[in-house]
This record gives C-alpha cells, structure tokens and sequence, in this order.
C-alpha cells in the first residue's frame, strides 16, 4: 500500500537584494538587515551547492561586519555585500538550471545522436568539467574599491585578481619548515600584504623589498602606520609577510628590515614567521608555481575573507596607501610635507 507519495519540483530563485536597501541611485546610508544563504537564493540539492555558496556569503559579511563594528571601516562598506553576493547567487541559479537539465536526461537526450557518448554518463563528465565551481574555487569579484583592475596581474599571472588566493609551498626561513603558504594566516579578519621579494639581494642597495619595507616602517603615508590604531600589534590590521626567492640557507633572517621581524604583545617579543623563502630544492617554486616576475618581485594583497584584492608593483607606494585608503579608516592623525594634517 503506497502511504503517501509526491513529485519533487525543482525551483530556482533569487531575491532582488541581500539587505534592506533598494538599490535606486537615491539611496544613502548603509544597510542595517541582512539575509544571507537559503533566504537569498534557493536551487536543486544535486550539486551540493547550498552549503558552500551559504557559507561564502556569510564569510563575506563577517569580515565587513567586524570590521565596522572595530572601527576600521565606515559603515559604508557594508554596501558591498549585496553587491558581490547577488552576483555569486545569479551565476549559482543559472549553474543549477544547467545541472538540472543534465542530471535529469538521458545520455542521447543531451548527446542528440543517440549515443551514450562513452563510457562516462554525462552528467558525470559535466560535474567534472564544473569541478572547480563545484569546489567553490571558481567565484571571481568584479573591480571595485575592494578589488582592483588588472594593470599589474602580468606581475604574478597565477594569482588571479578578484579570486581566492590559491597556496602554494614555501619555506620558512626561521626555521626552514615546510609550508602552504595560504595555512599561514587565519580567518581573523586582517588585510594580508605579500610581498613577493625581487632579484636583487635582500641587502643589496637597490633592493625593492627594502625600499618598500622602509616606507611601510618609516613614511607617514603607509597604510601599516596609518590604520593600525595606537597601541595594538603593527600585524593587527596589515599583516605583512614576505617571500624571498632565495634559499633559506642563503639568508640570515637577523639581516631583513624591522617590518618582516616585528615586536609584538606586552613582552615585546619578535614575531620570526613573517619571512619566507622559495622551496627550491623540492622542485616547487612558488615563483614558477604562480608566475610571479622573478626581475621585479610584487605586492599581492589579499582581503580578509582570503580574495585577492590587488596586485601592485614593489614600488608602487602611492597606489598601495590609495588602495587601503579607500576600504580602511584612518587610525591616527599624520603631518604631509606640505604641513597639512591628514
């Protein structure tokens, strides 16, 4: 006897918007009521997705979140959650309604000459050919005052901007212990700063690390000296790691700047697991691995929730400060040369 039965029907939707405000021209403030997962976009359960994108958009206002509610962003930031987020869930709808279609038809349905197309069922071959979206590795931000454009991604072609930032084995110098250099930070809602270290030695003269780790350390306009609020850890808004191209037996990690061996907590103790170095005697060089130019070194900045935000020369001071100066209030007040207080 057939208690009860009933047909599964499959539905695709999407909310217009993921917070209380309208999205006209006319809007001001920031939003105050958010919705995030299963109450923004609801699809099949085939793929899995659920989950994944749900936690993607929760992680994606967590930071922005914190990071107004500490004081180191104007409310307007939180603006942007809506903004990224539909876009995920769209292109999230529109993967399920193609997944559906697949998963619910025949081989020669979807083949249309009849034949099985091999051995492999296709919807199986989909889910392969998808499997990086299906990872949840797939999603790319557009530009915006969090992301930047592509003028320098020729710098390190296998960082990808507006993508997660993808690991890759290092050495750490302190102690030449084998690392994924993306396990070395958490999910503490600080700004990363790589610094992809040039050709030139670490001391030599015209060393760009160098030049860049003294305006970090010295320069009134450093982003490092002018969000951290006084009296935290110089790390607790910018952490700043480096990676040398050099083996770790070639340098002495006493002879790097200050900014890669920091002092921090009540004890003023020196923070050694800033420093890296290529892993080169395993055949994994993080510069050949992610395309990084080896002449010229580069900045990658990398946002809380583990995105690429950027990718700057080593030189190029002006631009890293204008990039923090557009997502992170000032902490402290600084003099320009021309006697102006900024």
């Amino acid at each position: 006897e057939t208690v009860w039965w009933s047909v599964y029907e499959i539905g695709q939707r999407l909310t217009d918007r993921f917070d209380n405000l309208d999205g006209t021209a006319t809007d001001d403030g920031h939003p105050r009521v958010f919705i995030a997962g299963d109450a923004c976009h609801t699809h099949s359960p085939k793929a899995g997705q659920g989950m994944n994108v749900s936690m993607g958009d929760s992680f994606n206002l967590g930071w922005k979140l914190i990071s107004v509610l500490q004081g180191r962003s104007e409310p307007g930031l939180l603006r942007s959650y809506s903004a990224e987020r539909q876009d995920v869930a769209q292109a999230l709808i529109d993967f399920d309604q193609e997944w559906a279609r697949v998963i619910s038809q025949r081989d020669e349905d979807v083949d249309g000459d009849g034949a099985s197309g091999g051995d492999t069922p296709t919807f199986q071959k989909y889910f392969v050919e998808h499997g990086r979206y299906t990872a949840g590795v797939s999603v790319r931000y557009k530009p915006s005052r969090l992301t930047g454009d592509a003028t320098w991604q020729e710098l390190a072609t296998g960082f990808e901007i507006g993508m997660r930032f993808h690991s890759a084995p290092v050495i750490r110098l302190a102690d030449a212990k084998p690392l994924s250099l993306g396990h070395v930070v958490d999910a503490d809602a600080r700004w990363r700063l790589f610094v992809f270290a040039d050709a030139a030695a670490p001391l030599a003269g015209d060393n760009l690390l160098a030049g860049l780790s003294a305006f970090l350390t010295d320069d009134p306009a450093s982003p490092v000296q002018r969000h951290t609020p006084p009296g935290d850890d110089i790390d607790s808004v910018i952490d700043v790691r480096a990676v040398l191209q050099q083996g770790f037996r070639d340098v002495n990690i006493t002879d790097l700047p200050a900014m890669l061996r920091p002092t921090k907590g009540a004890l003023g103790l020196v923070d050694y697991e800033k420093a890296f170095c290529a892993d080169l005697q395993a055949g994994q060089d993080i510069f050949d691995i992610r395309g990084i130019n080896r002449d010229t070194g580069c900045m990658v900045i990398v946002r809380p929730d583990q995105y690429v935000a950027h990718i700057l020369p080593l030189d190029a001071h002006a631009e890293l400060a204008a990039f923090f100066a557009g997502v992170l209030l000032p902490q402290v007040q600084t003099t320009s040369p021309a006697g102006q207080t900024v």
